[in-house]
């Protein structure tokens, strides 16, 4: 067996090529554009930075299907899709350009609401209803989890509303950080309490 310490075998491994990081990148852009063009892109994903951390976005041709934090594990988040929507998840920021533009005009104070279609399909039942109402309540403004219980057309669901908006597949798009407790503190979010203050300071500040 030959050593690794060998002259011939080190000059063997110093004539490899370097990680070529362009090259990947276009080898990359090619895979997408190939599968997009086969029809076989069934979830395209990429993450952004943003004040309240990295978040991943993911779309369907139907529309953005995810926005999900880092504490809820984009790698979970991921597999989740790929067992429930498709499991043709390919790493394409293209498709969700528009979207990352608008979720920077909202960061930046230029934007108020989104212009995006939506999948809604991870939401069924009453949960669904609750997220139909949530881009109801105007930026800069909160409902108490009461009111938007009333709104939906269950007035006694209140905990049913806390739960929808705990699982609400698109935070910050669809704003369900928007809900507060009647007594005004801002009560539990999937983002946590910091992400949720920081939106909600946000979108009190001048613009």
């Amino acid at each position: 067996m030959t050593s690794t310490s060998d002259p011939t075998t080190t000059r063997l491994f110093a004539a490899l090529p370097e990680r070529d990081d362009v090259a990947a990148a276009r080898l990359h852009a090619r895979l997408v554009a190939a599968a997009q063009h086969e029809g076989i892109l069934d979830v395209a994903y990429r993450t952004i930075d943003t004040p309240v951390g990295t978040l991943l976005l993911a779309s369907t041709a139907q529309g953005l299907i995810r926005v999900a934090y880092q504490a809820q594990d984009h790698d979970a988040v991921l597999a989740d899709l790929a067992s429930t929507v498709s499991p043709r998840v390919l790493n394409a920021p293209a498709r969700l350009d528009d979207v990352s533009r608008q979720l920077d005009d909202y960061f930046a104070r230029r934007r108020t609401g989104f212009e995006v279609p939506l999948d809604l399909r991870l939401s069924r039942g009453f949960r669904r209803i609750v997220l139909s109402h949530l881009p109801n309540i105007a930026y800069g403004h909160t409902e108490s989890y009461a009111q938007v219980a009333t709104a939906a057309g269950s007035p006694g669901a209140v905990r049913a509303v806390g739960t929808a908006c705990a699982t609400n597949p698109l935070p910050v798009v669809v704003p369900c950080h928007r809900v507060v407790r009647s007594d005004g503190s801002v009560g539990g979010y999937v983002g946590g309490p910091q992400a949720k203050q920081t939106l909600l300071a946000l979108e009190s500040g001048p613009r």
